[in-house]
């Protein structure tokens, strides 16, 4: 037990200080809360760095931050065939992600949230019931004393393997996941063989036999990276793979990261009294694309909003709406890409036909439709009917690929 006068009180302590958890201090932060923001220091996801239209203008992401502008994606099949997808009359914003989640952390500050460097250790209670959350802090000289603190509210944003909703949330221990894999390397110059507004995507599966593996420019550098969740495919042998492929293999590495990414959403993201999860925690990462920096920026948001509610009315169900709004605006979307990972990513095979069916511009201009707008898109009905026909002849084989 812990003395209330010995331990600093907080409204809300947010473990994890990726989009998720620095989006989530912000926004309570604002609301004039007291917010501890607890961060591993130095710690960079792997990841794309890929942002929709949608998240640039909702969550005010100034243009400086952008390292390349997106203007097409070439995805590649099995048989070396690929197809280009132009984005018409649009683009998809690229960030490096170390620069990107400090820009998001320096935001939470600024707007009053109170943010420290350590390592989460467990949660208690005090002897009035409140949450102690312990965490082992973290400086340049090293680590220091264990501390705790007091907190009306806990939100768990700390990745795929989360220790708050292990400890907190039943059944959260049984995520299942991705493990994701890449490297940032120098970009060519004037090559044609590589250009810096597109992004390629593999689907191949000796670079990944139940994922894709990408090349993703962000200016100067590019991500190499592929995913997989068959435990001993080696990763790192995919991507060295995958730069010869792309006549990468010569450019210097600047670095490598590894992280798990989950591949479904948890049934339940609190605790019913004072702790609620997000971003990858929760396991919003969207299943097919991988895509979780939206989600996850929406999903702090979402927890932001539920534990505002809790503390302005004491109820712990209020933490339950993040997960319910949630569902509402996306679980659909989340539906059917998990069917497509499912099916499409199942062999060479089946890869093949869903390369062909994207030369289709029908197919093309409702899936960028869908991703810049972070939304299903009712296209025209003849195309949707169009859509369903051609998916229909390549699921029975009556078109060849």
């Amino acid at each position: 037990m812990t003395a209330m006068f010995e331990t600093e009180t907080f409204d809300v302590v947010v473990v994890g200080g990726g989009p998720a958890g620095a989006t989530a201090a912000t926004d309570l932060a604002r609301r004039g809360r007291s917010v501890l923001l607890l961060d591993r220091a130095g710690r960079i996801k792997p990841c794309g760095g890929a942002i929709p239209p949608r998240l640039i203008e909702e969550f005010e992401v100034p243009d400086s931050l952008l390292v390349a502008r997106i203007t097409s994606a070439r995805i590649v099949s099995p048989a070396n065939k690929h197809v280009d997808m132009p984005i018409d009359g649009g683009f998809v914003g690229m960030v490096d992600r170390d620069v990107f989640d400090e820009w998001l952390r320096q935001r939470a500050t600024t707007t009053g949230a109170v943010r420290r460097a350590g390592a989460f250790k467990t949660v208690t209670r005090d002897a009035d019931g409140v949450i102690v959350v312990h965490y082992q802090p973290k400086g340049v000289s090293g680590n220091g004393d264990p501390v705790c603190v007091r907190a009306r509210a806990v939100i768990g944003a700390d990745g795929a393997l989360s220790s708050v909703a292990r400890q907190c949330i039943p059944g959260s221990d049984r995520m299942p996941y991705v493990v994701a894999y890449h490297e940032i390397v120098r970009a060519p110059k004037g090559r044609s063989d590589f250009d810096g507004a597109r992004c390629d995507v593999y689907y191949r599966g000796s670079l990944s036999p139940d994922f894709y593996s990408w090349i993703f420019p962000h200016g100067d550098t590019a991500s190499v990276g592929t995913g997989s969740a068959h435990k001993g495919f080696s990763l790192r042998g995919a991507v060295d793979s995958l730069r010869a492929v792309a006549g990468l293999e010569g450019m210097e590495t600047i670095r490598r990261e590894g992280a798990p990414i989950p591949l479904r959403a948890l049934r339940r993201w609190d605790n019913g009294r004072d702790v609620v999860l997000a971003g990858d925690a929760a396991g919003v990462v969207a299943p097919a694309s991988g895509e979780g920096i939206y989600y996850a920026m929406l999903g702090g948001r979402l927890a932001a909003d539920a534990v505002e509610e809790l503390l302005v009315t004491s109820r712990g169900r209020a933490l339950a709406s993040a997960r319910r709004r949630f569902v509402r605006l996306h679980g659909g979307v989340f539906w059917i890409l998990g069917i497509m990972q499912r099916f499409w990513y199942a062999n060479d095979g089946r890869r093949e036909r869903f390369v062909t069916i994207c030369r289709d511009r029908d197919v093309q201009q409702l899936t960028w439709d869908a991703y810049m707008n972070k939304e299903l898109v009712k296209a025209r009905p003849l195309a949707q009917m169009r859509i369903f026909f051609k998916n229909l002849a390549h699921l029975t084989g009556l078109v060849s690929a």
